[in-house]
């Protein structure tokens, strides 16, 4: 459901929340590496994110990215619709422009418990309760990143 750049992004910030925390200020380059994404997507993606205010980036000696708020809670909903535009929220199966209640497609019914369902728990997850879930080993993003935990 999520494009590859909303998963990237998520991956990211969750990391910066995490690094955050232990004083340090990830750059691009780092944060890359330890989600797994490419470099220049990922430079991209974390530009998108301090362009509509969800991290900050520094520059120079100290610089990289970081929460100014980091005990703000950041929803999950708020990286997906800086990525992927709020219509993602309300988006035909189809692909369908006028999909609606009165004018359904073949999977409205179904695919719109599914969208929103999706929708609540994107509006109660956040950053940082999956970087907890992380830093208490009880999740993971993926390997490589629980060893540098």
């Amino acid at each position: 459901m999520l494009s590859k750049a909303a998963e990237y992004a998520i991956r990211s910030m969750v990391y910066i929340w995490m690094m955050n925390q232990q004083g340090t200020r990830p750059g691009y380059r780092t944060i890359a590496t330890e989600v797994g994404s490419p470099e220049h997507f990922t430079a991209k993606v974390l530009q998108t994110m301090t362009r509509h205010n969800l991290v900050k980036a520094g520059k120079g000696r100290g610089g990289g990215f970081y929460f100014e708020n980091p005990e703000e809670e950041l929803p999950v909903f708020e990286i997906i619709k800086a990525i992927d535009g709020e219509k993602f929220f309300s988006s035909c199966a189809f692909g369908f422009e006028n999909c609606n209640c009165s004018n359904p497609c073949p999977m409205h019914d179904e695919f719109k418990l599914v969208r929103d369902n999706f929708s609540e728990m994107v509006f109660k997850i956040t950053v940082q309760s999956m970087a907890e879930k992380i830093m208490n080993g009880t999740a993971s993003l993926n390997q490589k990143l629980n060893a540098a935990i």
